[in-house]
């Protein structure tokens, strides 16, 4: 006999079986078992009456029972939730508990969560619990498409007991192929409300048909109130993180600008003082690297990043290079330099007005400088108009005139001629034009211990040639440095270099002469804006040079293979001779030599070894030709 099986003893009362039953927890169909006995028994109609309704009242009591215990289990789950939610740390921790219990609650195959997505106007799957299918739990629905559109359009809970037989919404390709794969049936969705907004749906889904009662519809609103309620929480937590993470960056930023404002207060002074008790350009780096807390450095025009440099002019501030902070140092629209403040490349803006404060003081600085200088321009414009204009000077007063300006007469000097050749808009801005690059080649011969004048519409200069240098790239960086001053180009002719200049100041006319007529040849050639000496024109040099120097241009194209004859005893120039009077045809300078050809491609092998590879090429070849002929007058008894 089962334990659920319960025979009714004569003389008890009917209740009896059926409080053990109760107290048991036995099924519903075991209610019918006292009955049926006391009808096998043969009891009396009123006997089974009796017993008919105990167990209807048994049943009634045992339904009250189980409905406290689901009702207790219900508050359990939400009280839980509740819980949950007071010490939400992971929303979606909380979501999943709350999906699970309202799938464990109801008694249904499935139970999932979606959201709306206010960017693509859709809701999407959050959570799901017991689904199976890969494509439902990726699933998107439109707004008003399926069940939830439904629920969400009306924020009112709805149940179908058979989905796809529900015309009631919006039916979709994609959503009805979601809900296939998995298998639903029957399916409750009750919204999810912030005030009078839906932010989602919770649902309850079986994968066969079935009713849900109104006590489930209404417990699983009451879980979807509490999801609703741990997603405001989440959200007010992230806006609460996120402005305590802004006042925390506010705080320091103020805290930063505080610091930097005492920093641009503290340089402020400091450039103040150097003004005042006469500091130079180098004082004010020192005092701004300091404050800034990096190196700060002063350089020239021409030393500074030309890219820089432009967009400082275009913007009008400092602006970065690379890792570098570059601040123009410019005075009436010329560009005196640039202050350049190294290894700082995420500068701050109060930092930056600092460093271009102190441009500022730096340019002043330099103008105040200048004011003075120009005294000394003069004076040195008018020892060098002396050199070139008052031959019959005495060299000792010249040389004393000289020292006190920090100049030695005595060394090896270039003589530049400079002139502007971009375009004037019209006579005031040529004569403007002409003021800066004077002023330009005065500062560059002051600071290089040389000479500067006004002259012939341009510039001469009287530059040192140091040991190493030529008058070639003297005159290119002359030009470079001058055309960035002024900023338009600038063409540098120069003379060879002179000596003893306070002995023979003539020697400085006839090398301004020559610096001139390269800087016309320049001019000719379509080189504006560049720098060159008579040697650099080849055999032209020797029309442009002043004392036409025949020796030193034979020696610089045919030198080596006249020296090579002489130790060797070879006739290698003879042989260069007579192959370039037969067209440069070997064939016909063993001919002509009398030797076997090839002797003569032996000779003009050792030929290319010694003037270089090009040596055939048309202008080289002129040269070389040039060159010949000037050694044979030179020494008209060679044979």
């Amino acid at each position: 006999m089962s334990r659920d099986h319960v025979q009714p003893a004569p003389g008890r009362s009917p209740e009896a079986p059926y409080l053990e039953l109760l107290a048991r927890d036995a099924s519903v169909e075991a209610y019918e078992q006292p009955v049926l006995l006391a009808r096998a028994a043969g009891r009396t109609a009123d006997r089974i009456a009796e017993l008919e309704q105990t167990r209807l009242l048994a049943l009634r009591v045992r339904a009250e029972l189980e409905g406290r215990r689901r009702r207790e289990a219900e508050l359990s789950a939400l009280f839980e939730t509740a819980h949950d939610l007071a010490g939400l740390r992971d929303l979606d921790a909380v979501l999943q508990a709350i999906v699970q219990r309202a799938r464990s609650l109801l008694g249904t195959d499935v139970a999932y969560l979606t959201l709306h997505d206010p960017a693509r106007g859709d809701t999407y799957m959050r959570v799901t619990e017991g689904s199976v299918s890969a494509r439902f739990q990726q699933l998107r629905l439109g707004l008003g498409e399926g069940l939830g559109g439904l629920v969400a359009q009306t924020t009112r809970p709805y149940v179908t007991d058979d989905y796809f037989q529900d015309a009631r919404f919006q039916h979709t390709l994609t959503i009805d192929a979601g809900v296939r794969d998995e298998g639903l049936v029957a399916i409750l969705g009750v919204p999810l409300m912030l005030g009078p907004h839906v932010i989602g749906v919770l649902f309850a889904a079986d994968r066969r048909a079935r009713v849900f009662e109104r006590a489930q519809i209404a417990l699983l609103g009451s879980f979807a109130a509490l999801a609703a309620a741990a997603i405001d929480t989440a959200n007010l937590l992230t806006e609460t993180r996120a402005a305590l993470a802004g006042l925390e960056r506010a705080n320091e930023i103020i805290r930063d600008r505080s610091a930097v404002i005492e920093r641009a207060s503290d340089v402020h002074d400091r450039l103040a003082e150097l003004v005042l008790r006469g500091g130079g350009v180098h004082d004010v780096a020192a005092a701004v690297s300091e404050v800034l807390d990096g190196t700060v450095e002063f350089t020239e025009a021409d030393a500074a990043p030309a890219e820089a440099l432009e967009a400082t002019r275009a913007e009008g501030h400092a602006v970065p290079h690379g890792t570098d902070w570059i601040a123009p140092v410019a005075a009436g629209g010329e560009l005196l330099g640039a202050l350049v403040l190294r290894g700082h490349p995420g500068l701050d803006p109060v930092d930056q007005r600092t460093l271009e404060r102190a441009a500022m003081v730096t340019s002043l600085l330099l103008l105040a400088r200048r004011s003075a200088a120009e005294a000394e321009h003069r004076v040195r414009g008018e020892l060098l108009d002396d050199l070139l204009d008052a031959r019959d000077r005495d060299p000792r007063l010249l040389r004393e005139r000289a020292d006190r300006l920090r100049a030695d007469l005595d060394a090896t000097h270039v003589v530049l001629a400079a002139r502007l050749d971009g375009p004037a808009a019209d006579a005031d801005e040529e004569a403007a034009a002409r003021r800066r690059l004077w002023s330009a080649a005065s500062h560059l011969a002051a600071t290089r211990q040389g000479l500067a004048a006004a002259r012939d519409g341009g510039t001469v200069l009287l530059l040192p040639l140091g040991a190493g240098d030529s008058a070639t790239e003297l005159a290119r960086r002359t030009a470079r440095h001058l055309g960035t001053a002024v900023r338009q180009p600038v063409t540098v002719g120069a003379s060879a270099p002179v000596r003893d200049l306070a002995a023979h100041p003539e020697a400085v006319t006839a090398a301004y002469a020559e610096g001139r007529r390269c800087l016309d040849a320049l001019h000719l050639l379509g080189r504006a804006g560049d720098g060159a000496a008579a040697e650099d024109f080849g055999f032209l040099g020797l029309l442009l040079a002043g004392e036409r120097d025949i020796v030193g241009f034979v020696e610089r194209t045919v030198g080596p293979v006249v020296a090579y004859d002489e130790r060797r005893g070879t006739e290698l120039l003879q042989t260069l001779e007579a192959y370039f009077a037969c067209g440069m045809s070997p064939a016909r300078t063993k001919d002509t030599l009398h030797v076997h050809v090839n002797t003569v491609a032996q000779r003009l092998e050792r030929v290319g070894r010694l003037l270089g590879a090009d040596w055939q090429t048309p202008g080289r070849a002129l040269e070389i030709q040039l060159a010949l002929r000037l050694h044979r007058l030179a020494a008209p008894g060679r044979r």
